[in-house]
């Protein structure tokens, strides 16, 4: 399995890429997504994403290959936005294809888990009062990624 990756300013169509993943296929038997939109916080005015092109892509890759040698995938799907976005807007699809639910369920979620703690991005939320920070790291993501360590 090749996984699609991709790493852009423009928006993406769930509907589009669903149907490019099983175009021609009859032996998916489940799909699963996960769309990412960014919050509309109180005052966040937007947030803005950087990456470092070719290092974000290649740590994607690892990380898909991972969900690939543990559950029996079809086909993988992921992109991921970049630059300043809206609350509200789409910022990251994630789509796993397998032959039953279960595996693309489980993978869709190993996957985007693992987006948030494994892929170099830096996110900047910028505030209506003119204010902006960077966003660090979070426990909470931390602890989603570390269940699925080996047993």
């Amino acid at each position: 399995m090749t996984p699609r990756i991709a790493i852009q300013e423009a928006p993406f169509d769930l509907g589009a890429e669903s149907a490019r993943l099983t175009a021609g296929r009859t032996d998916v038997g489940g799909l699963a997504s996960f769309v990412g939109l960014c919050r509309a916080d109180d005052g966040l005015a937007a947030m803005v994403l950087e990456h470092y092109p070719g290092m974000t892509e290649r740590a994607i890759d690892r990380i898909a290959q991972e969900a690939a040698g543990r559950w029996p995938l079809l086909g993988c799907t992921v992109i991921h936005r970049v630059g300043r976005l809206p609350p509200g807007a789409p910022i990251v699809l994630v789509l796993t294809a397998s032959s039953h639910r279960a595996a693309a369920l489980e993978s869709c979620a190993f996957l985007i888990d693992w987006l948030k703690t494994g892929a170099p991005f830096w996110k900047r939320e910028e505030w209506a009062d003119g204010t902006a920070r960077w966003v660090e790291a979070k426990a909470e993501d931390d602890a989603a990624t570390a269940r699925w360590a080996p047993a």
